[in-house]
């Protein structure tokens, strides 16, 4: 096993890690209230042994509460009970860096607290529908378009999370700018198509993604600062537009001239959606000196060629941390991986499918005080 470097010790930024697996950011809606609580510190102590965690997206602010029972971590009462987690996963030798997503346009007032506003770059909805507990299936609303003022308040929103998550113990921050949410929006014409200085032009519509990652940068340092992206990804309602390849060039350059930590690049192919262009992942490859996360369908194997290429720097595995908690160890030492998966729990809102996955041989419950 020593010949893989899949498991061997590396650093992103100033985080040092033991192993260059990523356990990557999912929501599992756990949050009653959107507050975390004992069993998702237990969730991701469980999974402490993968070189980084990203947590699942959580909200910088009410408005960003779009799906039911996320976290957020903008007000007191979140940020003591992240502390659990953090806590948990440093106690067991682990690294948790938390991953900030405002949902943007893909929301529903019924799962958001009162007085909040579903916002967007433009007024524009998206297709497809929200799952709420209220009311079930419910159709995605038409956001309101974003003022000037908006995006102040919104940009200070980040900046007071990310500052909210170093109190909270984390060791570092991921702007969530994949899968169809409120960065991403701001992207894309088919999303954005504001006629200010956050419209039109590819470096007007890259213009809040790059304020975002500065003043985060600024408020918790660089080396602790990261973002997912998610090009030629559909999720979110995002289609594709003919100048995909040529935006996320001018952003790949622009992230590293603010020498973040990393950009994770994010390839839902392996459930259906079309594959990241590999010239796509080289041309960012090529753009940014510093540590490259890929993430999407992933084995040991394919993980290690990646690695060894010298293509991506860190290999995120999603899903197979689901049912395997222990994964880095079933990976190291050829045990089987676990098969049951029940996808109906992915999103339910107790222990079931979420900390009951035994380890291999022994299911080790852990306590969190």
């Amino acid at each position: 096993m020593t010949n893989y470097k899949l498991f061997t010790a590396t650093k992103v930024g100033s985080i040092a890690l033991k192993n260059h697996i990523v356990m990557a950011p999912m929501t599992r809606c756990r949050a009653i209230d959107n507050t975390p609580n004992d069993l998702m510190a237990i969730y991701y102590q469980q999974r402490a042994s993968a070189g980084l965690i990203i947590t699942e997206g959580t909200s910088p602010s009410p408005n960003g509460l779009g799906y039911a029972r996320i976290p957020g971590i903008f007000n007191e009462e979140q940020i003591t009970e992240w502390k659990k987690a953090t806590t948990a996963v440093h106690n067991c030798g682990g690294k948790i860096i938390i991953q900030l997503m405002h949902t943007g346009r893909i929301s529903h007032a019924l799962n958001m607290p009162n007085g909040t506003e579903i916002i967007a770059p433009s007024a524009i909805k998206a297709n497809g529908q929200m799952w709420t507990d209220s009311k079930q299936m419910q159709d995605q609303p038409t956001p309101k378009a974003m003022t000037a003022d908006d995006i102040i308040a919104t940009q200070k929103e980040y900046i007071q999370a990310a500052k909210n998550a170093m109190e909270a113990g984390f060791d570092g921050v991921e702007l969530h700018g994949a899968n169809g949410y409120l960065l991403e929006e701001f992207l894309s014409p088919i999303s954005n198509v504001r006629t200010d200085n956050y419209g039109g032009s590819i470096p007007n519509r890259c213009r809040f993604v790059l304020e975002v990652a500065s003043a985060v940068a600024a408020a918790i340092g660089k080396d602790k600062t990261g973002i997912r992206i998610s090009p030629y990804g559909v999720a979110g309602d995002m289609l594709h537009y003919p100048e995909m390849d040529e935006i996320y060039d001018y952003l790949s350059k622009e992230l590293d001239k603010l020498d973040i930590a990393y950009i994770h690049v994010v390839d839902h192919s392996a459930m259906g959606a079309p594959s990241v262009p590999i010239e796509i992942k080289k041309l960012i490859r090529n753009n940014f000196k510093n540590t490259l996360i890929a993430c999407g369908g992933y084995d040991k194997a394919s993980a290690e060629t990646d690695l060894q290429s010298g293509l991506f720097d860190l290999i995120g595995f999603g899903r197979p941390f689901i049912n395997n908690p222990d994964l880095v160890e079933r990976l190291e030492f050829n045990h089987e991986l676990s098969q049951s998966l029940n996808a109906d729990l992915f999103y339910t809102a107790d222990q079931k499918g979420y900390t009951d996955y035994p380890v291999f041989k022994t299911h080790v419950i852990h306590q969190i005080k």
